[in-house]
């Protein structure tokens, strides 16, 4: 199946496929950079099209920049240098790294410009895979936390912990900070200011497609029921809000959705599912330990051995149509982790109204 499905790799709207290759620890080096390279022979290069990148031709060959994070250069020197000698070696190319923590370029060179192209992949395809595991920095999100819906809110926190506060696992330290309630569209890792900002633009240039679909007005929603992604209602580690548009139409999941087909393209999002599970978190037991976490909304239970679940059966038949509230959405975000503006809410790296 390896071979007949195999793991595609989108980078900056090319599509790649994945080949397994056995990954290393790398660490961070402080080891002076090889000199150039010039006058390499090349002797074999990769099938990829020369074409594919700004590959430039100099008096002394062809170069090449990439615009790569510094927090990523570590994965392309690796331990001791081994991983950049290797690539230089097989590629006879010279890769040029800025020291660590300057934002900058990496600028490869060589004396043939299919040799120069297939570095580029290999470094591509190489921070792409290490990109994947940095966590998210920042996410999409529709705010929820309208005055109406944070009473309905508090209500209900109020009334599950005096009515089912003795159920195992539940807590006053689960529930939500009511003025961060929201929806979250999909994550994002964005390494520097110039990602954030690439990231801010791109969802401005969204902002057509959304008026499209909102008749350029906001939404009416409403916030209602309470739901829980594993199968077991007596080991849960989060608990979501449901919320619909008034009008019964599926215009919320229409922009989530359309807005993660732009991210993905862009390759700044993976897409983990067919469609946008619509829901706001109310209780999540990773807000034991740090009330300022965020889940990324992945069903069963993630990093388990790092919750204490919690007993949802009386929460669930108690309150599961629970009324939080309605409110008119009219914008969607790009929300900072950790982050607090002046409302209580995220600080935002970008939005776009609906009207």
């Amino acid at each position: 199946m390896e071979v007949l499905r195999p793991v595609l790799i989108n980078i900056k709207g090319r599509i790649y496929r994945k080949n397994p290759v056995q990954e290393e620890c790398y660490e961070e080096e402080e080891d002076d950079y090889p000199s150039s390279g010039a006058g390499l022979f090349w002797s074999q290069c990769l099938d990829e099209p020369c074409d594919a990148y700004n590959i430039e031709q100099t008096d002394r060959g062809f170069r090449c920049a990439i615009d790569v994070p510094s927090v990523l250069y570590k994965y392309i020197i690796g331990k001791k240098g081994e991983t950049r000698k290797r690539l230089e070696s097989e590629t006879k190319t010279s890769i040029s790294i800025p020291k660590q923590g300057v934002e900058g370029q990496i600028v490869i060179t060589g004396a043939h410009r299919a040799a120069v192209a297939s570095a580029v992949t290999r470094v591509e395809v190489l921070i792409d895979s290490f990109r994947r595991k940095q966590p998210f920095t920042h996410f999409l999100s529709f705010a929820l936390n309208h005055p109406q819906v944070q009473q309905g809110f508090l209500r209900f926190r109020e009334q599950v912990l005096e009515l089912c506060g003795q159920d195992a696992g539940v807590d006053e330290s689960i529930f939500q900070n009511p003025a961060k309630l929201h929806l979250t569209i999909g994550t994002l890792a964005l390494l520097n200011e110039q990602e954030v900002t690439r990231a801010s633009e791109l969802l401005q240039q969204c902002r057509d497609a959304i008026r499209d679909i909102t008749e350029a007005k906001p939404l009416p929603v409403e916030v209602r029921g309470i739901e829980y992604m594993n199968d077991d209602p007596s080991m849960v580690d989060v608990l979501y809000a449901k919320v619909t548009v008034r009008d019964g139409s599926d215009k919320l999941q229409q922009i989530a959705d359309r807005l993660v087909e732009y991210f993905a393209a862009a390759g700044l999002m993976e897409r983990e599912r067919e469609r946008v599970k619509i829901h706001g978190t109310v209780m999540n037991t990773l807000f034991r330990k740090d009330p300022s976490a965020e889940d990324k909304g992945a069903s069963a239970r993630p990093n388990a051995k790092d919750r204490e679940a919690f007993n949802a059966k009386n929460i669930l038949q108690m309150f599961g149509e629970v009324y939080f509230g309605a409110f008119e959405l009219n914008s969607v975000q790009i929300s900072q982790r950790f982050s607090t503006d002046s409302t209580g809410y995220y600080s935002s790296a970008g939005r776009v109204t609906f009207s």
